[in-house]
């Protein structure tokens, strides 16, 4: 079995593409492993294809999620991203990246929250 954190985030992945699903996105792939790293989530909303990563938290902080992807972190999501592109042929696609928050609750509930186009932020 895995670690405790390792549980916490898969469960946070499945609360955020269930969510997800809930508002309208076609989840696509899950922990999408490539060479230069992974993607938690490939969905699509729409006509756009996007790159989710999730991020889950045992309480609520003041720093949102997006601030916490650090430079490192988002060149090896670009890249993830761009071999998601190659391999599935989907340059012409329109994508954007989108970060889901899940904030698990002491009576065992959870908060999410989706925050979208977090790349163009930085």
């Amino acid at each position: 079995m895995g670690s405790a954190r390792n549980r916490l985030g898969a469960t946070a992945e499945k609360l955020a593409a269930e969510h997800l699903s809930r508002l309208g996105y076609t989840i696509l792939g899950r922990n999408c492993r490539f060479r230069t790293g992974e993607i938690d989530l490939v969905a699509r909303e729409g006509g756009c294809l996007v790159f989710v990563e999730v991020r889950s938290a045992r309480r609520r902080t003041e720093v949102a999620p997006a601030e916490t992807i650090g430079p490192r972190k988002q060149s090896r999501m670009l890249a993830a991203a761009a071999e998601y592109l190659t391999e599935n042929d989907l340059w012409d696609s329109q994508c954007r990246f989108d970060v889901v928050e899940v904030v698990f609750q002491s009576g065992g509930s959870a908060d999410i929250k989706v925050w979208k186009d977090v790349l163009e932020e930085f």
